[in-house]
């Protein structure tokens, strides 16, 4: 439950693998719904509207959501079925381009007009806010920076392409790769998840002229100053162009809560006329 000026007044998490039943799209909706439940009769609030930020990819408007990381849901109909379970108006968007409009209402962007906002989590995702506006693109999928190739020898990803950053820096993709939970990855290679997404955000800042990256979720705020370090080192590297220059990548501004406040984001921007993208 979030508030008008972005604060969290109440919360409930639960494992994706709560669901416990495979590939069943119902037992994981299951356990979104009461969760739903839960946050509203604990905090007794009366909200207004629901926010979803959901991994990618999904047709515009989240109407469906086929998110890589949940094979369970392949066009799952999200939004419709929240609506339906909550009796509230309902807003999906790509979990990061949702934590893009969290950070620049409440975070680490905020009077920021160009910037980068990137997750490093179970998955990678980003939104890009250029001139003050998030870019949706053709089917809402603007942004996907997890899916930008950045060692083309590198590990096959999820989406059928090598050497994605996705496949390279996720939280699930360490695991993977070393055996081991993310959380206990050696320095080297918090210090190669850090460079390779600096390589990739020097790409985006040199494409689209941005000054700003925000960096958020749990491996890159978990890695911490080894994993930013390494991610400024490997952006001024990159970005030898005069225009460039000086682009920095920072962590997000609110901490464990930004995909919560970005879910509230995408409502609060669409309850104001904005799209729900």
């Amino acid at each position: 439950m979030v508030g008008p000026d972005g604060s969290v007044h109440g919360a409930a998490r639960r494992p994706t693998v709560a669901a416990g039943r495979g590939d069943d799209p119902e037992a994981l909706f299951d356990v979104v719904a009461d969760l739903l439940h839960e946050v509203r009769s604990s905090t007794g609030a009366s909200p207004v509207a629901l926010g979803v930020g959901c991994g990618g990819p999904m047709t515009p408007g989240g109407a469906t959501v086929s998110p890589l990381n949940i094979p369970a849901w392949r066009g799952f109909p999200l939004r419709d079925r929240l609506a339906a379970c909550t009796g509230l108006p309902t807003w999906v968007d790509n979990d990061a381009k949702a934590l893009a409009r969290g950070e620049g209402w409440a975070g680490a962007a905020r009077g920021c007009d160009d910037y980068l906002a990137m997750v490093v989590s179970t998955g990678v995702g980003g939104g890009v806010v250029l001139d003050g506006r998030l870019l949706d693109g053709a089917s809402s999928n603007a942004g996907h920076v997890g899916h930008m190739v950045v060692d083309p020898l590198g590990h096959l990803c999820p989406c059928g392409t090598r050497g994605c950053l996705e496949a390279e820096c996720s939280g699930t993709a360490i695991a993977r790769i070393t055996g081991r939970p993310a959380a206990e990855a050696p320095h080297e290679v918090r210090v190669r998840t850090g460079r390779l997404v600096g390589r990739a955000v020097a790409s985006v800042v040199a494409l689209l002229d941005l000054r700003l990256a925000v960096v958020a979720g749990s491996v890159a705020l978990g890695f911490g100053e080894v994993f930013f370090d390494a991610a400024q080192t490997e952006l001024d590297r990159c970005t030898q162009i005069e225009f460039a220059r000086g682009a920095r990548i920072v962590p997000g501004g609110l901490g464990a809560d930004g995909p919560l406040v970005g879910a509230a984001a995408v409502a609060r921007r669409a309850l104001a006329g904005g799209r729900p993208g």
